[in-house]
């Protein structure tokens, strides 16, 4: 029910007239509720994530192509990234806190809105695996630092150490002048989040990120943050979220990109509009630093919109394992 039609049948009932009791049924039950166009053709299954990694992507389509579900998908696409040791923003790798740990966040979230979450998670490659194990093994939604570590030693995970000799040297460097500032686009790559369309029509997503490099020992960004780094909801879509993750939290990001799309919404308005909501806030100093978002709906159409340039989105659909650039929003 809109606003004013609330405020409108208040008034009514305070002047003491009479609604319809099937009337009035209908209209507190009445709520926006975006529908997929059934005359379009949807070519199943869809994969889409942030920047390009290409090698995730293929990894989460040959899960989808072998019979798994969109979860499966969205887990398995992520592990690749998370054991890529050359990349310096996830798992394995990964670039450490100011104190010289790597410390990994991530989520995922299924199709029947279940989801799980790890935070400040050290020593343990798989992030979004040990998510996935807090989603369906615990009745919790969120484990933190030496709980999550000790919860996913008894799932079976193997501790290692994080910390590569490349990332160790390129933290030393860093400490010699040890100036803190959000990277713009750190070599065009960042947290990694994946959404999948299985061929059921069902929506997974997942999002596993080692956090801003140098970062204040504890700190925890959106992407581990169910509604901020990563939102699934299977009647109307999925959105996932990168870049500057305090940002991304002050406006419940991929949330909003939801919510929008529920509205009716394209994916690709739904993530222009949610960009729109962090640099139009007063005071904004979007300038210094980018977010991005990737979004997709119940008819396989996809989004992706960021603040600043280079920004890009994988996309994985009727046989084709492309990398698309975003469009932006400061084309100062």
């Amino acid at each position: 029910m809109k606003r004013r039609d609330f405020i409108k049948n208040a008034s009514f009932t305070g002047l003491g007239l009479t609604i319809n009791n099937s009337f009035a049924k209908n209209a507190i039950l009445e709520k926006p509720i975006f529908k997929a166009n059934k005359t379009d053709k949807v070519i199943l299954p869809v994969v889409i994530a942030t920047w390009n990694v290409k090698k995730a992507t293929a990894k989460a389509m040959e899960v989808l192509q072998a019979g798994g579900d969109a979860t499966d998908a969205v887990e398995q696409g992520c592990k690749i990234e998370e054991a890529n040791e050359k990349g310096q923003t996830v798992g394995k790798g990964g670039l450490p806190d100011r104190d010289g740990n790597v410390t990994l966040d991530a989520c995922i979230m299924d199709q029947h809105g279940n989801c799980g979450s790890v935070v400040y998670l050290q020593n343990i490659t798989h992030a979004v695996s040990v998510a996935r194990k807090v989603m369906e093994e615990t009745p919790h939604v969120m484990l933190a630092g030496e709980g999550a570590k000790e919860f996913a030693i008894l799932q079976g995970f193997e501790p290692e150490d994080l910390l590569t000799e490349a990332s160790k040297k390129t933290w030393e460097k860093w400490k010699v002048e040890a100036n803190y500032e959000p990277i713009i686009n750190i070599e065009n790559h960042d947290t990694i989040g994946m959404l999948a369309l299985d061929k059921n029509g069902d929506i997974s997503g997942a999002c596993t990120t080692s956090g801003l490099a140098y970062k204040m020992p504890g700190r925890v960004g959106d992407s581990p943050i169910i509604g901020s780094g990563l939102f699934v909801d299977n009647e109307i879509g999925a959105c996932a979220a990168t870049g500057l993750g305090e940002e991304v939290i002050k406006t419940v990001g991929s949330f909003l990109v939801v919510e929008l799309m529920r509205q009716g919404k394209s994916p690709q308005a739904a993530c222009e509009e949610a960009i729109g909501r962090i640099v139009n806030k007063p005071h904004s100093d979007y300038k210094n630093f980018q977010v991005g978002y990737i979004a997709i709906n119940k008819s396989g159409e996809t989004g992706c919109y960021s603040i600043h340039q280079y920004f890009s989105m994988t996309k994985f659909q009727d046989g084709i394992n492309e990398q698309i650039q975003s469009d932006y929003f400061n084309k100062d």
